[in-house]
């Protein structure tokens, strides 16, 4: 009688192991990350470095955990795709790298004051250097990869 009380419990718990793989949702194909996407990440990006240099975190670590938030939005809602950089799926290296461009640009925009003065006059030369080169002025990439 015993072994058959074992085996009536491995029958019983063989479903309930199965289950979290049933009610799993499909896997859906992510869509790309639209330039209306980029926009909302990279102001959230930059708002948290605000929030971050006004609690007193170095401007660093502040722009490196937006950076990487973004960079991991990017990667788990639009499988690493972003549309205004093309179809293939960026790498987590190259998402980060432009994901923290994208929170320094905004963050010199939303709170100058929490940004560094070297790192404002970098970025404000790299907007007029792109805005010479382009008509009608330029528009920073939202998370396009850093070339180093």
């Amino acid at each position: 009688m015993p072994f058959l009380k074992g085996r009536l419990r491995a029958l019983l718990a063989a479903p309930l192991v199965l289950l979290p793989l049933l009610i799993q949702p499909a896997v859906a194909q992510a869509a790309p990350a639209t330039e209306a996407d980029m926009g909302l990440y990279t102001r959230i990006g930059a708002i948290n470095v605000c929030i971050a240099r006004t609690a007193g975190i170095e401007f660093d670590k502040a722009v490196a955990i937006a950076g990487e938030t973004i960079a991991q939005v990017i990667q788990g809602q639009h499988g690493g795709v972003i549309q205004q950089v093309g179809t293939k799926p960026l790498t987590i290296d190259e998402l980060r790298k432009g994901s923290i461009n994208s929170a320094v640009l905004g963050a010199v925009q939303i709170c100058p004051k929490e940004v560094p003065a070297d790192v404002t006059k970098k970025v404000n030369d790299l907007i007029k250097a792109r805005g010479a080169g382009a008509a009608g002025g330029a528009k920073a990439p939202a998370a396009a990869p850093a070339t180093n």
